[in-house]
């Protein structure tokens, strides 16, 4: 009886070694071989749900010289490129209105001092026919038009006073006489500056 115990815990044993020497085997296999599987898949679009968004035609104009009829002031006009409002939204909230406001930089040319933005002034202008669902800004005068302060600050380029009103035309378009007022002794130079300009919507 002993000796039969003692075979049967010695086999258990063998068999435990070698499991043991299986695993340990397993740790130390080379690959010998691999294959690669493509996994591909077609997303579909979502249905659009729009958006309210801003365009501008292009990213520069130029403003020339023109008579100031003041011989202390020099005077240059450009326009800005036309700003397109879309708003192609399924669902627009209610008691919301949008705005667009410009704000310029300093101008500056190598060598020269700058001129700041209190010298460019502008005159809103909107370019889609409507029954005042938008309207635009008010003329903002320069620092030498009886103490303008030019577009030194965000300044209203246009305005809808009800998102929803406006969205019936989904889309809206504006511009600016722009309009550069310098002393008569001012450094000449290749100036530039930047206009930024931001679509804002809001609540009542």
């Amino acid at each position: 009886m002993k000796n039969k115990g003692l075979l049967t815990r010695a086999g258990v044993g063998a068999v435990g070694a070698l499991l043991l020497t299986g695993v340990a085997g397993a740790a130390i296999a080379d690959e010998v071989g691999s294959n690669e599987v493509d996994v591909s898949v077609d997303i579909e679009a979502l249905p659009p749900v729009g958006a309210l968004t801003m365009s501008v035609a292009a990213d520069s104009t130029t403003l020339t010289e023109v008579d100031s009829e003041d011989p202390e002031v020099r005077r240059f006009d450009g326009t800005l490129p036309t700003v397109t409002v879309s708003d192609d939204r399924e669902d627009v909230p209610e008691g919301v209105f949008w705005y667009v406001v410009g704000q310029s930089s300093a101008f500056t040319a190598e060598g020269a001092p700058e001129i700041g933005p209190e010298h460019l002034g502008w005159v809103p202008e909107l370019l889609t026919e409507n029954d005042g669902e938008v309207a635009p800004g008010e003329e903002v005068d320069t620092v030498l038009d009886d103490g303008g302060e030019g577009l030194t600050g965000q300044e209203l380029l246009a305005l809808a006073m009800d998102s929803n009103e406006a969205h019936a035309i989904g889309e809206w378009e504006a511009n600016a006489d722009l309009f550069l007022k310098t002393p008569a002794d001012v450094a000449p130079g290749s100036y530039s500056a930047t206009i930024t300009l931001s679509l804002w919507e809001d609540a009542y």
